[in-house]
C-alpha cells in the first residue's frame, strides 16, 4: 500500500473494531521513517489487531523505562502513555457520545449524496464545538477522526452535482478544522497541521474564501504554540486577506489578535498594541450577518482573554491576570472550557511575577482544579503541571505546599 493507502485503510479498521483513530499520513510517515520510536498505545492496539504482530516485532522500540525484561508487551491490552484522566468514564451531552452516529451512511460506493448528507457533516462540526466548549476535547478526537473519514469517504465515491460537491468540499474542510484545533488541544501538532493543511486544500476545491481564511487563522494559532512568530504573523495576515471582502467585522476583529500574538511572542510591543487596538476597533463594529457560526465563541469575554495572553507574552504579568480575570468573570457560567483555562492564567501570571503573589496563585489555582470533573483537556492539564511547576520553589510556604497537595490528588502523573 501507498501510505495514504495505508493510512485510510487502518483508519476504516479502527472504526470497524469500535476503537476510532485520528491517524494522518505525517504521523504514519514517522513511523515508516524511524522518526517516531514508540507509537501511542491507541494505535498499538490498532497495528496488533491488525498484523498480529506486536510492535515491538514490527520495528518499533519500547522506551527504557517501559521496558521489562521478561514480560513481553501486549499491544492488545498495554494502555501505557494514556493519561489516566482520558481513561476515566465521561459522560458528554445528550447525543455526543458518537457523534458520527448521526452520519446517514451511502448505500453503495456509487450511492447518490443529498442534503441530507451535507447537513449532517454541518451538525456534526457544530456539536465538536459545543461538547468542546462545554466540556473540553478530550473525548472528542476520535469522533471527529470517524466523520472526517466518512466524509473523505463520501467525496470520493459518491455522486453529487457539481454545487452540492463544492458544499460538500466546504463542510469537509471545516471538519478538518475542527479536528485539527481537537489536535492541537491535545498537543498534537504535527496531526494539527495536516488537518489544517486538509482543510486548505478543500477551500481550494470549494472556492471558499472563508475557508481558507479559517484554516489559516488556525494556522497562525499553530504557529504561536509551536514557537514561530513569524509564521504566526504572516499567516494571520493572509487570513485577513482572505477575510476582507467576507462582511465580518468581528471575524477580522479575531483575526487582529491573532497577529496581537504573534508580534507579542517576539517582543514587539508597539505593534501588539497597534493590533489589539485594531482589534476592538473591529469588534466594536458589532456582529453582522456575515458572522460564520462558528464565530460565536468570539464572546467579549474571549476579546479579554485573548488580549490577557498577548499581555502574557510580552512579560506584563500584571495585566495579563487582570485580564484574565475580567474574561472569567465576563463568562459568567457559561464557556466552561474556557473559563478553566483562564483561570489557570490567572494562577500562572501571579506565579511568574517577579515577585510571586503566592495568595492570588494558589487561590487561582485551587478554583483551577475544581474545574477538572467536568473539563477533559490536555490543555488544561498542561497548564496546571507549569502552575505547580513554578510553584514548586515555593513549596515551604503553607498556602503552595497546600496547593501542590491537592494538584498531586488531583492531576494523574503529579
Amino acid at each position: 500500500m501507498s501510505r495514504s493507502e495505508a493510512v485510510e485503510f487502518l483508519v476504516a479498521k479502527s472504526i470497524e473494531f469500535g476503537e476510532p483513530v485520528d491517524l494522518v499520513m505525517r504521523t504514519f510517515a514517522t513511523w515508516e521513517d524511524g522518526v517516531t520510536t514508540w507509537p501511542h498505545a491507541k494505535y498499538r492496539r490498532l497495528l496488533h489487531r491488525v498484523t498480529g504482530r506486536r510492535a515491538v516485532d514490527l520495528g518499533f522500540k519500547a522506551p527504557a523505562h517501559r521496558a521489562r525484561p521478561g514480560r513481553p508487551v501486549s499491544d492488545e491490552q498495554d494502555q501505557a502513555g494514556a493519561d489516566p484522566m482520558i481513561r476515566r468514564t465521561f459522560v458528554l451531552g445528550a447525543g455526543a457520545t458518537l457523534l458520527t452516529a448521526a452520519l446517514p451512511a451511502p448505500g453503495s460506493a456509487t450511492s447518490a449524496l443529498a442534503s441530507d448528507h451535507l447537513q449532517a457533516l454541518r451538525e456534526t462540526e457544530k456539536q465538536l464545538y459545543v461538547q468542546d466548549r462545554d466540556h473540553g476535547s478530550a473525548d472528542l478526537g476520535r469522533q471527529a477522526a470517524a466523520a472526517l473519514h466518512t466524509a473523505h469517504t463520501w467525496l470520493a465515491h459518491g455522486r453529487y452535482s457539481d454545487d452540492l460537491g463544492r458544499r460538500l468540499h466546504t463542510a469537509t474542510g471545516m471538519l478538518s478544522v475542527a479536528a485539527g484545533w481537537l489536535a492541537l488541544d491535545a498537543g498534537r501538532t504535527s496531526d494539527a497541521r495536516s488537518l489544517y493543511t486538509e482543510a486548505l486544500a478543500s477551500a481550494r476545491q470549494a472556492d471558499d474564501a472563508g475557508l481558507e481564511a479559517h484554516a489559516f487563522a488556525c494556522m497562525s494559532l499553530l504557529a504561536h504554540a509551536t514557537g514561530r512568530p513569524r509564521e504566526a504573523v504572516g499567516t494571520a495576515r493572509v487570513a485577513q486577506s482572505a477575510a476582507a471582502g467576507l462582511g465580518s467585522p468581528r471575524w477580522l476583529a479575531l483575526l487582529a489578535m491573532r497577529e496581537a500574538r504573534g508580534w507579542a511572542l517576539q517582543g514587539d510591543r508597539a505593534l501588539t498594541e497597534d493590533a489589539i487596538v485594531r482589534a476592538y476597533r473591529l469588534y466594536e463594529k458589532g456582529p453582522h450577518d456575515a458572522d460564520p457560526d462558528w464565530l460565536g465563541f468570539f464572546v467579549p469575554a474571549e476579546l479579554a482573554g485573548l488580549e490577557s495572553l498577548c499581555r502574557a507574552d510580552l512579560g506584563q504579568h500584571d495585566r495579563a491576570a487582570a485580564g484574565a480575570e475580567q474574561a472569567v468573570m465576563l463568562f459568567a457560567d457559561g464557556h466552561l472550557r474556557n473559563r478553566a483555562l483562564y483561570t489557570a492564567d490567572i494562577a500562572l501570571q501571579h506565579a511568574q511575577r517577579p515577585r510571586p503573589n503566592l495568595d492570588f496563585a494558589t487561590d487561582a489555582g485551587h478554583r483551577t482544579l475544581a474545574h477538572l470533573s467536568d473539563v477533559r483537556s490536555a490543555r488544561l492539564l498542561r497548564s496546571l503541571r507549569t502552575i505547580a511547576g513554578a510553584l514548586t520553589p515555593h513549596r515551604d510556604t503553607p498556602c503552595v505546599a497546600t496547593f501542590l497537595d491537592a494538584y498531586r490528588t488531583a492531576v494523574p502523573a503529579a
